[in-house]
């Protein structure tokens, strides 16, 4: 009978070391935010329900995404309604309780930020526009560090056995990213006061970190494809004002930006806008847009 109960005090302590080390499972909406996810968590099992091809106002709530959201610990995703099309039908179908808006496991990076661009009132006739503010600040250095602040508390809120771990990582990845920010900054330097013709308003922190322009759009309104009509009104203002170049992320379409090239000879440009297997990290991310945007400027 001792022997028995020995098995079983064994067994049991066995199996709370197992749950006790077992690592989170983290859903990211977007890629940059597993990538930063993977910063301070690097032990965690983290998905990313999009990829760098896809655009993230717009995703279906797939099998394959509604078993990945069921069984994740804490889901990490933009907010400021980048999300709303298809992010409450996903906590829907999953029914996964911890991941409901206002629980912990539910982080949405907006909430950590000023986003720029607010709006008091939005109606159909501006387009795809969001009131909470432009959502693609994750190419703003200083708010990728107030994100990697609030993901650390969140984290270590949901797995405080491993907070000092968490503190210690995040703490490695700001000075890394203190440090690369300020050489970024410093081989800017040259592109400030540059404008550019963007597709939406993917770059509208970038630009505004770098003191740069955009002052065309190839979007006639925000979520609308290039209309021909639109397109020969940039041909106007590409003669008016110097352009640098016509600027797109990966997942937009490119036709528009090629059209319009042909007709300015200003360079076509698919920057770097997201993590990717070609950027894997976010250093990697704003590395490749710094040299591209260099590029530009000494071509």
């Amino acid at each position: 009978m001792l022997t028995l109960i020995k098995k079983i005090t064994l067994g049991a302590t066995l199996l709370a070391a197992s749950a006790t080390s077992q690592a989170l499972n983290i859903f990211a909406c977007e890629p940059e935010w597993k990538a930063l996810a993977a910063e301070i968590a690097p032990d965690a099992n983290i998905y990313a329900a999009t990829t760098s091809h896809q655009d993230p106002h717009h995703v279906q709530a797939r099998p394959s995404l509604i078993a990945q959201f069921r069984r994740a610990d804490l889901a990490i995703c933009s907010g400021a309604e980048l999300e709303v099309g298809w992010l409450p039908m996903l906590q829907m179908k999953a029914n996964n309780r911890e991941l409901r808006t206002g629980q912990p496991g539910m982080f949405f990076a907006a909430e950590a930020v000023e986003t720029l661009d607010q709006l008091e009132r939005v109606d159909r006739s501006m387009g795809d526009v969001h009131a909470a503010g432009n959502p693609h600040f994750h190419l703003s250095p200083s708010r990728v560090e107030l994100v990697a602040e609030e993901l650390t508390k969140r984290l270590s809120l949901i797995d405080s056995a491993n907070q000092a771990t968490y503190e210690q990582n995040l703490n490695n990845f700001l000075t890394r990213w203190t440090a690369a920010t300020s050489e970024w900054e410093a081989r800017a330097e040259i592109l400030k006061g540059s404008n550019y013709i963007a597709y939406h308003s993917s770059f509208r922190y970038l630009f505004d970190w770098l003191s740069m322009q955009q002052i065309g759009d190839l979007e006639p309104q925000p979520g609308l494809p290039p209309t021909p009509a639109h397109l020969a009104s940039l041909i106007e203002l590409s003669r008016n004002e110097q352009v640098a170049a016509i600027v797109y992320t990966g997942y937009q379409d490119g036709r528009g930006a090629q059209w319009l090239s042909e007709r300015t000879n200003v360079e076509q440009v698919q920057l770097a806008y997201t993590a990717s297997d070609a950027h894997p990290s976010l250093f990697d991310v704003y590395e490749a847009l710094i040299d591209e945007l260099e590029r530009i400027h000494n071509d």
